[in-house]
């Protein structure tokens, strides 16, 4: 690795006006506009770690500002200093004695350190000059043990369960990489199935979709039960029984209710329902999974951390286990819990619906499918279509399956043009807003 320093650090609020067309609309979320707290690592060698966090909109501001007062860990520093002990690296960043008060782990403190951790990532990736999943598979297992905080889940995963299924994870690797490569990694689309679309609309989404060759919806649920049901058959209608759907609640009920609205879902076969209560209850998931069988439980794109994770495997809480690229504490935490779901079984599906998540996740899936589950079956990675013409190493998509990327870095960074654009609030997109809104007030 070339003598890299970190010159500066620059954070941008981004924001896109989604909200405008209902993409993204869910029945918590019905005005989402895709945003993230985005940073660049700038160098001394000309090249550059990007990294962000997702987020909805309003609040934004806040991730920037932590992102922001983090950043000091990591400017003046070199890379080599950062990636030869990747787990203190993550340490520092998630353990400020007086900032982690605000979290611990979790909440916008944890969006910020995931989007700097990835950033790190990212700028190690480039300088090694392979992706991210490559850079990661080419790792040993010892490196790759190293670079997790085993603290607060040894008692689920010890860091030698974890060496074992990695060193297991190496045979047949070249052979596996070549049947991604001819055949993709499944996917499937949200983006027939927002909340906000009406029935035509959906209607001629999924048939779209089947042409295009999509064989796995998803449906956003959690309205009046009636209309969830009707725009359920409407999916059915149009992909077949032949064809996977699934259902999403993005946490809308309470766990009786839950219960309740999955059976009456029932009839539409679902292959999981997502996120039918709050994340955070892990003990409610565990009921609900036991008494809506045989639908499967889907959560984790709102886990603020490992332990969280490491809770819903040990209670048998869910079927399938949805990590998100930057809710948790980026790169270095995914790894945990990846590992721990190889462990108890739970096949990893990732959660992408969300600016730049779907270009993050695909490292992932493919590391996981490389060097940990080693399989594919029943697994697949959520795909929007929305957003992507922003990035420079766009996600490719070809008959519903996710083509392996090889440019190097965590395909992450953002077009220029597009930073200047849509960062918020002074880019052109905000202040044409603002003058729209002044002149229908005047």
């Amino acid at each position: 690795m070339r003598h890299i320093t970190i010159s500066d650090v620059r954070v941008v609020d981004l924001r896109f006006p989604t909200s405008r067309e209902h993409v993204g609309s869910d029945a918590v979320n019905k005005d989402p506009d895709y945003s993230a707290a985005y940073c660049i690592l700038e160098t001394d060698a000309g090249i550059e770690g990007h990294g962000l966090t997702f987020t909805l909109g309003r609040g934004t501001e806040l991730c920037v500002s932590a992102l922001q007062y983090l950043a000091q860990f990591v400017k003046g520093r070199t890379l080599e200093s950062l990636t030869s002990d990747l787990n203190a690296m993550y340490l520092q960043l998630t353990g400020d004695t007086q900032f982690r008060w605000l979290g611990p782990e979790k909440g916008v403190i944890h969006l910020a350190c995931g989007a700097l951790v990835n950033a790190v990532w990212d700028l190690y990736a480039k300088a090694e000059g392979k992706p991210v999943w490559q850079l990661l598979a080419d790792m040993t297992p010892e490196q790759i043990v190293s670079a997790i905080d085993f603290r607060y889940i040894a008692d689920a995963l010890s860091p030698e369960e974890a060496l074992a299924i990695l060193r297991k994870g190496k045979a047949g690797q070249a052979e596996r990489l070549a049947i991604l490569e001819a055949k993709g990694y499944q996917a499937y689309t949200t983006s027939a199935g927002w909340f906000g679309f009406s029935d035509e609309k959906i209607r001629r989404l999924c048939r779209e979709g089947i042409a295009d060759g999509w064989t796995h919806f998803k449906l956003k649920v959690g309205g009046v039960a009636s209309d969830d049901l009707r725009r359920g058959r409407i999916v059915r209608e149009e992909i077949g029984w032949q064809n996977r759907m699934m259902v999403d609640a993005n946490q809308k009920w309470g766990v009786e209710e839950a219960i309740e609205r999955t059976r009456q879902l029932a009839e539409l076969q679902p292959w999981w329902m997502e996120e039918p209560t709050s994340p955070d209850d892990i003990l409610g998931h565990a009921r609900i999974r036991r008494e809506v069988v045989p639908t499967r439980i889907a959560t984790g794109e709102h886990c603020h951390n490992s332990i969280m994770f490491k809770q819903l495997f040990q209670a048998g809480s869910i079927d399938v286990c949805q990590i998100d690229s930057c809710r948790v504490a980026g790169v270095n935490e995914n790894l945990a819990i990846i590992l721990m779901a190889a462990k108890f079984g739970i096949p990893v599906c990732p959660h992408a619906g969300g600016v730049g998540l779907c270009e993050y996740v695909q490292h992932l899936s493919t590391f996981d499918f490389l060097s940990v589950s080693c399989t594919m079956e029943n697994r697949v990675i959520e795909y929007v279509d929305h957003l992507h013409e922003h990035f420079r190493y766009p996600v490719k998509i070809e008959r519903g399956h996710y083509r392996v990327p090889h440019d190097p870095g965590y395909s992450i960074e953002i077009l220029p043009e597009s930073l200047k654009r849509f960062e918020f609030p002074d880019g052109e997109t905000w202040r044409e807003q603002e003058h729209e809104v002044r002149f229908v007030q005047a």
